[in-house]
């Protein structure tokens, strides 16, 4: 399975697992843009998987951590222990912390 259509089926089975329908998320898109996403037609930029999320009330990575586990046919918990692995190898967390240091938020 691509990606996209992984992304849209994960979207549409929380969508309707939360008893949401596709015109809850007319405040960030038309009906036809989200049925797009869920047929697989399209990709969300990252902007609008954030916004999408939220309506959703969850975070942006759980959306994607769902694709990339059916995308791959391997469970969520494998996906996060290889992502908690990269993470620590890569050693994001430090790098992160610099990069706050670095780059701070400004509001």
């Amino acid at each position: 399975m691509e990606l996209k259509s992984a992304f849209g089926t994960v979207l549409r089975w929380l969508r309707v697992k939360q008893g949401r329908t596709q015109e809850d998320f007319s405040t960030l898109s038309s009906r036809t843009y989200i049925s797009t996403l869920e047929r697989g037609l399209y990709a969300p930029t990252i902007e609008k998987l954030d916004d999408i999320a939220a309506v959703l009330g969850t975070h942006p990575i759980t959306l994607m951590v769902g694709s990339y586990a059916l995308k791959d046919n391997r469970s969520v918990a494998k996906v996060l222990e290889d992502v908690i692995g990269e993470i620590e190898r890569l050693e994001v967390a430090e790098g992160v912390s610099k990069l706050r240091k670095r780059y701070p938020r400004t509001e």
